[in-house]
């Protein structure tokens, strides 16, 4: 294990659905918040029900003594909408965002008076200057729907040179191909703070569902010793802590500002992590 240190390190939830799910999840951050995370963020979803869900559950984080973050998308919204939602956020003493376009539902055309996350940072720039802090999403792998790295890089600089502060990225297992993100990145003048978002693996057929949805690259090692694994759990695990350990390891070595995880409401998987890093 590393000698301890205070690298930064911050933590993603998702909305339970139900009662018992609320309850789980409250007793996960109370095993991660001695771990003092810079902020805790809260995922959105499209659709009244999961918006409300993710307000309550921001409000409690900040209420039991964490820096909530909540996800914003705007697929769909007005701008009378997203003028009203934000004044809401801000009177519970939210100050970060992590702002999204959101996914499209099937069938769904753009709508709403957002097509793009650089429109809603540009937005939320000219309302609220800099009230929020503004996280952005980055795609080391490429976001799935662009035509091609080149755009996906222009989407990126569109949402930067638009207002936002820093970014996390997609989860990947390949470090280079965060590198060479960022070495495009500050190719094009663009030098706000990429945090690597890191995903736990504890079950491998969790992880490929996951990343054949979102386009996160699985590298073919690491998929074919997964699938070697079978039903062993033990083994599918203490091969996922070594393959996520040696990723944070070579990133923090080579300067990234911290370390984003996220935590699929567990709590078990990222204190191993943490605890091999020493965090």
């Amino acid at each position: 294990m590393s000698q301890a240190t205070t690298f930064p390190i911050s933590f993603e939830f998702f909305p339970p659905k139900t009662p018992e799910g609320a309850e789980k999840l409250r007793g996960v951050r109370q095993q991660l918040a001695p771990r003092r995370p810079e902020f805790c963020s809260v995922t959105y979803g499209a659709g009244g029900s999961t918006q409300s869900g993710t307000f309550r559950l921001v409000q409690e984080i900040q209420a039991e003594g964490m820096s909530a973050a909540s996800h914003f998308s705007c697929v769909g919204a007005t701008q009378a909408s997203v003028r009203a939602e934000l004044r809401e956020l801000q009177a519970m003493g939210i100050q970060r965002l992590v702002a999204l376009r959101g996914d499209l539902p099937s069938g769904y055309g753009l709508g709403g008076e957002f097509q793009y996350a650089s429109d809603l940072v540009a937005f939320i720039r000219k309302e609220f200057d800099t009230a929020f802090h503004i996280e952005v999403a980055a795609y080391p792998e490429m976001h799935p729907q662009a035509r091609s790295p080149q755009a996906d890089m222009q989407a990126f600089a569109a949402k930067v040179q638009a207002g936002a502060d820093s970014a996390i990225t997609q989860y990947f297992y390949n470090a280079d191909a965060y590198f060479r993100f960022i070495d495009s990145a500050r190719a094009l003048g663009l030098d706000i703070p990429v945090v690597p978002g890191i995903m736990p693996i504890t079950s491998s057929t969790q992880l490929l569902r996951f990343s054949d949805a979102c386009g996160a690259e699985i590298p073919r090692w690491i998929r074919l010793r997964l699938q070697s694994y079978g039903d062993d759990t033990a083994s599918i695990k203490a091969f996922g802590l070594e393959v996520v350990n040696d990723l944070c390891e070579r990133l923090r070595s080579q300067g990234v500002p911290s370390l984003h995880f996220y935590t699929m409401n567990q709590s078990a998987a990222v204190l191993a992590i943490c605890d091999s890093l020493g965090l």
